[in-house]
């Protein structure tokens, strides 16, 4: 098992249940995606660039996008939070959720990819 599933596994319910139902929509919309782990957080990939990582932190989950200038979607519900090149949605229930908004931002972010985290 790789360290990137290993943090899946190890987080606590329901973070843990909403990281398995996220890692599914991810890897049913990504193509060639790739799941790997660096500043200890899992990371997708799809043809070598960044695309999303997942953070538990604070009591919510966190799926962060590299929102580049090009990126246009659902922006009133990314969270930036003094960040300059990531945004996010933010979950702090399973039923918060919502699949379609997920799905359009990984298309998004699939769309707008770059080989490098910023620009």
């Amino acid at each position: 098992m790789n360290p990137a599933e290993e943090y899946i596994l190890r987080q606590v319910d329901p973070f843990k249940s909403m990281l398995l139902e996220v890692q599914v929509i991810i890897e049913q919309t990504l193509p060639n995606h790739q799941l790997l782990y660096k500043w200890r957080l899992p990371i997708y990939y799809s043809h070598d660039c960044p695309i999303c990582y997942l953070n538990v932190t604070n009591g919510y989950l966190d799926v962060c996008f590299w929102a580049r200038k090009e990126f246009n979607v659902h922006l009133d519900k990314l969270v930036s939070e003094k960040r300059k090149f990531v945004k996010s949605l933010r979950y702090y229930t399973p039923e918060e959720i919502d699949f379609k908004v997920l799905i359009e931002c990984l298309e998004e972010a699939y769309r707008t990819r770059k080989k490098k985290f910023t620009a």
